[in-house]
């Protein structure tokens, strides 16, 4: 027997097994949608970190003209820089726990579209699985009968 007509047999079978090319346009479609998700989540986020920013800013740049204004009084300097720090760290906590909020709904949205894409994997696995059983045995059924 020679190395061609070892070879050809196999090829044939090879060319037999069903290989759709649908799955691979629907594996990049998904990937894609599921990207577009998390995208969404994370420029939300980036939206609303940048709003919690500009508002710190504009808050910290207004309780400042208070401590920039002439004082008559030496002392009021004074008061007016520890009425501004105080302030300040009022503020510090606020904000940091409007970002702490951000980063909980980013994480809680996060875990819920991971959660959906292991199910919807789970269901169109289980079902590729399937149809490639299905398609794989009848593509040996056919192999074996031509090779008989």
């Amino acid at each position: 027997m020679t190395k061609a007509n070892y070879e050809n047999p196999f090829a044939k079978m090879f060319d037999d097994l069903p290989v759709d090319m649908n799955a691979f346009g629907d594996m990049f479609k998904n990937s894609a949608k599921m990207s577009e998700k998390f995208s969404k989540v994370a420029l939300a986020a980036a939206e609303k970190n940048a709003e919690i920013s500009s508002k710190w800013a504009k808050d910290t740049l207004g309780k400042l003209t208070s401590v920039a204004e002439a004082k008559k009084d030496p002392a009021d300097y004074s008061k007016a820089a520890t009425d501004f720090a105080s302030a300040s760290v009022e503020a510090a906590s606020e904000h940091v726990a409007a970002f702490a909020e951000v980063a909980k709904k980013v994480q809680m949205d996060t875990v819920e579209l991971i959660m959906a894409a292991g199910k919807e994997a789970q269901a169109e696995a289980s079902s590729a699985v399937k149809k490639a059983t299905t398609e794989a045995t009848a593509a040996v059924k056919k192999a074996t009968s031509k090779a008989a």
